[in-house]
């Protein structure tokens, strides 16, 4: 068993801490993948923390402390998200979370896998040339907000709105993409 899960079923505050230092940032991210609300996405991943906390003596996990925050972290947004009457009849956002969390890719077959890889890589192609750059800085590079802004000399809120609108491009796209990998099957 992970070491980190043990001393949190402990209620070792300090471990806690550093868990929490350790994934919050990233959590929150994934988050916002699916809420596109900063402010609900900190709110659900601090939830999903107390939840980790209150319920530490309970937990098993199978296959990592990660993966399981994640996990969570998709549930309460998928939860929220239901709530306020949210659907996703095309299941986007489970693609979403496929693309963002590697280990949810081995729901899909590895042909499958490289048919929507090459797809995307095609749609990314025909993306203005700032778009892409923002895009490849931000997924392949893994730069921050800030980051990306300072690198190209444009505004936060530029590279907000040019990821929002690269997001949309490929969503769009896969849709049709999806139906066809279907229709094979």
């Amino acid at each position: 068993m992970n070491i980190a899960l043990e001393e949190l079923q402990k209620q070792n505050k300090t471990v806690y801490k550093n868990v929490f230092n350790h994934f919050y940032k990233g959590l929150v991210l994934y988050a916002n993948n699916f809420l596109f609300d900063q402010q609900a996405s900190e709110d659900i991943v601090q939830e999903v923390f107390i939840a980790l906390w209150e319920n530490a003596k309970n937990i098993e996990i199978k296959t990592s402390l990660k993966a399981y925050l994640f996990a969570m972290v998709r549930n309460r947004c998928l939860n929220y998200l239901k709530a306020v009457k949210v659907t996703d009849d095309l299941n986007l956002i489970d693609l979403n979370s496929m693309l963002i969390l590697d280990e949810d890719l081995d729901l899909i077959s590895e042909e499958e896998k490289n048919i929507l890889y090459n797809q995307i890589l095609k749609i990314i192609a025909t993306f203005p040339e700032s778009m892409q750059q923002v895009f490849k800085l931000k997924f392949i590079e893994n730069y921050s907000y800030n980051e990306i802004a300072d690198e190209m000399g444009i505004s936060v809120n530029t590279v907000k709105t040019q990821l929002q609108r690269a997001k949309t491009k490929i969503s769009q796209s896969l849709v049709v993409i999806l139906a066809l990998l279907s229709i094979r099957q």
